[in-house]
């Protein structure tokens, strides 16, 4: 989720916002919508692209958001700041847990 990118760099990763990343021997994937793309990914890489595209036609895959609001790079304003303010506390504790975890870790 965007709003626990942050927490990354914690422990040592690199943030991407691409919605499939492949690095080296993974392929990772950002945001909840992003799982079909990561899914049609992996078949490329296992299968090919035309066996990757044969299963983006066949689930009728074509997305097209009503809005342009699905990131904090293309939310208007107004909507980035209610958001914010719903998840402040929760970042805060994230962060913290976070945090606490890496300290662990070293």
């Amino acid at each position: 989720h965007w709003s626990a990118k942050e927490v990354l760099p914690v422990f040592g990763a690199d943030v991407s916002s691409e919605r499939v990343c492949i690095d080296r021997n993974r392929i990772t994937g950002g945001g909840i919508t992003a799982g079909i793309d990561l899914g049609l990914t992996v078949v490329a890489e296992l299968a090919g692209r035309e066996a990757a595209e044969t299963i983006q036609l066949r689930l009728e895959y074509n997305p097209a958001p009503p809005f342009n609001a699905g990131s904090p790079e293309t939310a208007p304003p107004a909507v980035l700041a209610v958001m914010e303010e719903r998840i402040k506390t929760a970042r805060q504790t994230r962060m913290a847990l976070a945090r606490e975890a890496a300290a662990r870790m070293a």
